[in-house]
């Protein structure tokens, strides 16, 4: 598939549309959860995916296929998701709401198949320390070689290797003390009987 993908690129820097629509729709997906992990940010995922794009598009006459296409959009991902915080930065957003954390959370969907599981997956990937995260992502998630990570993140492979095996011990490490956790909820049936007989 990366072949395939190199090849459209190539064939796209020369112009071809049908090319880019096929570049663009076959690496849409893993840098929409790309810049969404970096980010810790899920909802500037799209924008931070159409800049990527944006992006790439305009340096495509600079692309030659020494390295695979999707490593290289991934390392411009990456580039978008830096300028952005660095964006953020300079001009702190401002919220208008008291409880803005709270706010955010009740507008989230629920009910959706899985969409507990989805969020307990991004609170567990958001307690890693980034280039771990980064790491994780690019060869868990999105199944880039170990290689191809390490030019996207622009360290030695061994290193990528190192962060990986941390991050899955880390996650590990977390789920356990997430399923430890004993109950807290109070049972409703003994909560409102006299402590008399409920011993």
């Amino acid at each position: 598939m990366d072949e395939s993908i190199t090849a459209w690129a190539l064939a796209a820097r020369g112009g071809d549309q049908v090319a880019v629509e096929r570049f663009v729709g076959a690496l849409h997906r893993d840098v929409v959860r790309y810049v969404a992990h970096l980010s810790a940010d899920p909802q500037a995922a799209d924008d931070l995916a159409q800049d990527t794009f944006l992006r790439a598009l305009g340096s495509l006459h600079r692309f030659e296929g020494r390295s695979s296409a999707r490593s290289w959009l991934m390392a411009i991902a990456r580039r978008a998701v830096i300028d952005s915080f660095r964006h953020a930065a300079a001009r702190p957003r401002l919220c208008d709401t008291e409880d803005w954390r709270a706010t955010v959370e009740r507008a989230q969907p629920r009910g959706l198949p899985g969409f507990d599981d989805g969020v307990a997956l991004l609170d567990l990937l958001a307690a890693l320390p980034d280039e771990r995260r980064e790491a994780f992502v690019l060869t868990q998630l999105m199944g880039l070689p170990y290689a191809e990570a390490a030019e996207v993140s622009d360290c030695p492979v061994g290193t990528v290797r190192s962060r990986v095996a941390r991050a899955r011990e880390t996650l590990a490490d977390l789920l356990a003390a997430a399923e430890a956790e004993p109950e807290t909820a109070p049972d409703p049936e003994t909560e409102s009987q006299p402590a008399a007989l409920v011993a």
